[in-house]
């Protein structure tokens, strides 16, 4: 929330960025600097869609080893200042990575701080490289540190927030996410993702483990599946979730690649798909006063890119949530989510409507 001159609380967006962004470059590599270039060309042309533009800081090295061991931090730190080289056989640090990545987890840190001072009501820290399948001590996928993990605990640390829920609709099961909070019943992880694909985790099995056991919640779909599935699991299962478990801050992992235009996967999700969720998500956070912010993962398709989040946008910057427009009726796969996250979470499809897809 901001001021207005008249000193009456307004709702506010914020969108965190940082031309560090642009530095980490491996030639030939999907996950490029133009992903950002485009992306942002987009938004000037939008005028920003009204939000805040503000620089990202860098994420401390204590915030850091809230999820990673300082021998990982140093690990990448240390062959960033050499020059870089390959980690595996599609994560590559260049000299620049370290300084890119460490800005990318502070985009998010700095989303949270954003949010749950009361600055913003909702927000996007759109920087690069990516997180979501950094594992606490192993970087993969094109990703070094866990951004929105990173920003999850600094939630938790910094301003004492019992319940956090982290949404993955990138295409890719965020397999670093769930690792770090599999045994955390303080963060519900949900993961969308399509399955079987990259990096082969996140069966609907996976439901957490020790005190975190139901509150990790994977939802693989089959290759092809667009926004009617996607659509039904958010609102049949993600925003039922919200309004039971009522998190005081809810994060998404915000990938594009679940586009049907996307190279890297078989998913069909358009861009009023993207809007059409994050309007839901706005209704749902809203209901249980939760703020909302997403932080950029995937998405490989400039156009996919750019399209998603021109069209989410006004959602998220809107003064309120939308009404509900086009309700999506039951998918078989969110029924059969409810039935296996009964033990945990009774009721779920009582929640919403009945109607079977």
């Amino acid at each position: 929330m901001g001021r207005s001159p008249y000193g009456i609380r307004v709702p506010r967006t914020v969108w965190l960025r940082h031309p560090l962004s642009l530095a980490h470059e491996v030639p030939r590599h999907p996950e490029r600097p133009e992903r950002i270039v485009a992306l942002e060309a987009e938004m000037e042309r939008h005028d920003w869609f009204g939000c805040d533009v503000v620089l990202a800081p860098e994420a401390t090295r204590e915030q850091l080893l809230a999820v990673h061991p300082a021998a990982h931090i140093d690990s990448i730190e240390e062959l960033s200042a050499s020059g870089g080289g390959p980690i595996d056989y599609d994560t590559v640090a260049t000299s620049a990575t370290y300084e890119a990545a460490v800005r990318a987890a502070g985009g998010a840190v700095a989303l949270v701080d954003q949010l749950l001072s009361g600055s913003a009501a909702t927000g996007f820290s759109a920087m690069r490289p990516p997180g979501h399948h950094a594992e606490p001590a192993r970087a993969m996928g094109f990703c070094f540190f866990g951004n929105v993990a990173v920003a999850a605990r600094h939630a938790r640390s910094a301003y004492g927030v019992e319940r956090v829920l982290v949404l993955d609709w990138d295409v890719h099961h965020g397999n670093g996410t769930n690792a770090i909070f599999e045994a955390d019943p303080s963060v519900l992880f949900v993961s969308i993702h399509e399955w079987p694909l990259y990096p082969g985790t996140g069966p609907a099995s996976d439901l957490g483990s020790g005190d975190g056991e139901g509150y990790t919640v994977n939802l693989p779909v089959p290759g092809g599946s667009g926004d009617e599935t996607y659509r039904s699991l958010v609102d049949h299962v993600v925003l039922p979730l919200i309004a039971a478990w009522e998190p005081g801050l809810v994060l998404v992992s915000a990938g594009f690649d679940a586009h049907s235009l996307d190279p890297l996967a078989t998913c069909r999700v358009s861009e009023r798909g993207y809007a059409e969720m994050t309007s839901s998500l706005r209704r749902g956070c809203a209901e249980v006063g939760a703020p909302l912010g997403l932080v950029l993962e995937g998405g490989y398709s400039l156009e996919a890119l750019t399209g998603s989040v021109a069209a989410l946008m006004p959602e998220l910057v809107a003064a309120s949530p939308s009404a509900e427009r086009d309700p999506v009726p039951v998918h078989r796969l969110a029924l059969e989510a409810a039935e296996r996250l009964s033990p945990w979470w009774p009721g779920l499809t009582q929640r919403g409507t009945t109607r079977r897809a």
